[in-house]
């Protein structure tokens, strides 16, 4: 008989997933994939075990593998599954938020860079999502109902994001995401000067086979990933940075930070897609100084959700919200700015 109890299952979360991770056991008799997870993971369903080989997010010793593998002993196998944040219990937490509009359908909240969006292992509290539930709390005509995210941005990332107060609203701007009607731009500090002044990337964006917490551009004959479209301008060329606004037609995860290291011009101060280093620049001290001051001042990606744009689900008309770049990053730009005429590079 199969024995598919003994080695320890891992579990972490992984962006939108959760990750497990274990080596099969040595006694282990030949099985098909599919029907060894079932029995292995018993916190995961078998939906969601199948969707996971579907989506070729089942790797074994490093490769994507069909329902019909068979493991065998000493397989090291990796699996990733699409979280339930509908199962989340969120607990309602009374911290600030800059809620820079409100009415009964929905808000729009200027998220501070270091907040997670959305509780999950290792994230159970502090979160927006924790911060939404206490802020309905609150009010009569919403006590008990749960806020419901409609988009994400990354944990160190600033700036605007849509929240919907009902199903309806829910169900209305939802749909404006799918149909890539709603306007998202972004401002970004990457390293370099882009060879052009604008265009479109149009890329397909999946996880890095060798990093499964990073993603990368995969080659368009690759049986994976999903379509990226990125349309980018240079607002401002400081010679060894720029200043890069980004508008998404599209909403992959990381996909503005893949898009620039892609090109070749990461995001400055970006540690996980190696924009944390000099990249650009001269030798002197002094610069290396400056570029680590800079670093020091914005210790995450030079990223904000600087605008935001959509139709109400209510009344159908068009609303249009700005941002300013928070102090951290609108700082280092300025730095970058003065910099030709303070550090003469």
């Amino acid at each position: 008989m199969s024995d598919t109890s003994n080695s320890e299952v891992k579990m972490e979360e992984d962006g939108l997933f959760i990750r497990y991770t274990f080596t099969v056991d040595d006694g282990q008799e030949p099985l098909r994939v599919d029907k060894y997870l079932v029995n292995k993971i018993e916190r995961a369903s078998r939906n969601k075990l199948q969707e996971a080989i579907d989506q070729k997010h089942v790797i074994v010793d490093g490769k994507a593998v069909k329902a019909n593998y068979k493991v065998k002993p000493k397989n090291f196998i990796e699996v990733l599954v699409d979280k339930e944040p509908s199962e989340l219990e969120v607990i309602p937490q009374d911290i600030p938020l800059d809620i820079v509009f409100e009415d009964d359908d929905l808000m729009i909240v200027n998220k501070k860079a270091g907040m997670v969006v959305h509780p999950g292992f290792g994230n159970e509290s502090g979160t927006l999502l924790n911060a939404l539930a206490y802020v309905l709390d609150t009010k009569a005509t919403h006590q008990g109902k749960r806020p419901w995210l409609v988009h994400r941005i990354d944990k160190n990332t600033s700036g605007l994001l849509v929240v919907a107060k009902n199903d309806e609203s829910m169900a209305h701007l939802s749909q404006q995401f799918k149909d890539h009607s709603i306007e998202r731009t972004y401002q970004a500090l990457v390293w370099g000067s882009l060879k052009e002044l604008e265009g479109t990337l149009s890329t397909i964006i999946g996880r890095d086979k060798y990093d499964r917490k990073k993603f990368v551009v995969l080659s368009e004959d690759e049986d994976r990933g999903k379509h990226a479209i990125t349309h980018f301008k240079v607002l401002e060329d400081f010679l060894y940075t720029s200043l890069v606004e980004c508008k998404l037609e599209t909403g992959r995860t990381h996909q503005i930070r893949v898009h620039m290291k892609h090109m070749g011009h990461p995001l400055f101060s970006d540690d996980h897609y190696g924009g944390n280093r000099i990249l650009k620049g001269v030798v002197f001290s002094k610069y290396k100084q400056f570029v680590d001051n800079c670093f020091s001042i914005l210790p995450r990606q030079g990223l904000h959700a600087k605008s935001l744009g959509f139709q109400h689900p209510t009344t159908k008309k068009w609303m249009q919200f700005d941002s300013e770049l928070p102090h951290d990053m609108q700082t280092v730009v300025d730095k970058w700015r003065n910099a030709s005429i303070t550090y003469g590079f």
